[in-house]
């Protein structure tokens, strides 16, 4: 079995891999000061919990945009999982991929697990957008190569700064509103937030296309990507597991 891991700003999403079928995965709350001895403990715990052997796991991957979990996570797997070695995804790796990492000290490991899947399972001239802690835009072009990425705000980061910086706005639960027009401030801002990134990722992928001059299939990964992905007339496909994906395909080609 596979162990995969990836280690993001807001969440750590892992799971387990059984001959190409994803046994359980579960998402928790990233927190930096977390210490290897804790984080075993709830690994071990909801391992346990998802009846899941630890002794069959025989490959672990891990990716990560939290340089300062990386140590803690590597110290602390080993001994939870009997000194099973552990594949970093980081620019060593990258020459081995099927798809040319052009900036390979700039681009994010997640992004790049994201882009193997996607190229895996859609090929070239596709666009990957995570709703993630960032929104981020990465396009595989025709030659199998990441022609660039576009950041901007994610969805719960852009609410938490409006919340944040203001007296009397409520955080909200992000959906879709009865009507552009809010009448109450939770529709209000829900509007602004859903159907304003909705035309934000519209924008972004004609103007990539237009750039190109190609026509590109687009996949949508992500917690929010099932509320926007209905809403675009752009976004086709939504994988929610495709970093896991993208995970295990680098690991099938990397890892001994």
């Amino acid at each position: 079995m596979l162990l995969a891991i990836d280690i993001g700003n807001t969440n750590i999403v892992f799971g387990v891999n059984e001959n190409g079928k994803w046994q359980n995965h579960w998402r928790i709350q990233t927190d930096h000061k977390k210490t290897a001895d804790e984080y075993e403990v709830i690994f071990r715990s909801l391992l346990s919990a998802g009846k899941i052997c630890r002794a069959h796991v025989n490959d672990i991957i891990l990716s990560s945009v939290v340089p300062s979990l990386v140590r803690p996570f590597t110290e602390m797997l080993p001994g939870l999982f009997d000194g099973t070695k552990i594949t970093v995804v980081d620019p060593d790796i990258y020459p081995q991929l099927p798809i040319k990492i052009l900036n390979p000290y700039e681009i994010g490991a997640d992004l790049v697990a994201n882009a193997v899947a996607a190229f895996q399972k859609f090929g070239k001239l596709t666009t990957i957008i995570d709703f993630g802690t960032a929104l981020t835009f990465t396009t595989i072009g025709k030659n199998a190569e990441i022609k660039g990425v576009a950041i901007a705000p994610g969805l719960q980061t852009a609410v938490a700064a409006l919340s944040g910086g203001t007296a009397q706005l409520p955080q909200i639960h992000l959906t879709p509103p009865p009507s552009v027009l809010g009448e109450n401030t939770v529709h209000a801002i829900q509007s602004g937030i859903v159907y304003g990134f909705t035309g934000l990722v519209d924008s972004m992928i004609e103007r990539t296309q237009d750039e190109l001059d190609e026509k590109l299939t687009v996949v949508a990964t992500g917690g929010l990507s099932s509320v926007i992905a209905p809403l675009t007339k752009n976004i086709k496909h939504v994988e929610l597991l495709l970093t896991l994906d993208g995970l295990a395909e680098i690991c099938r080609i990397v890892c001994d």
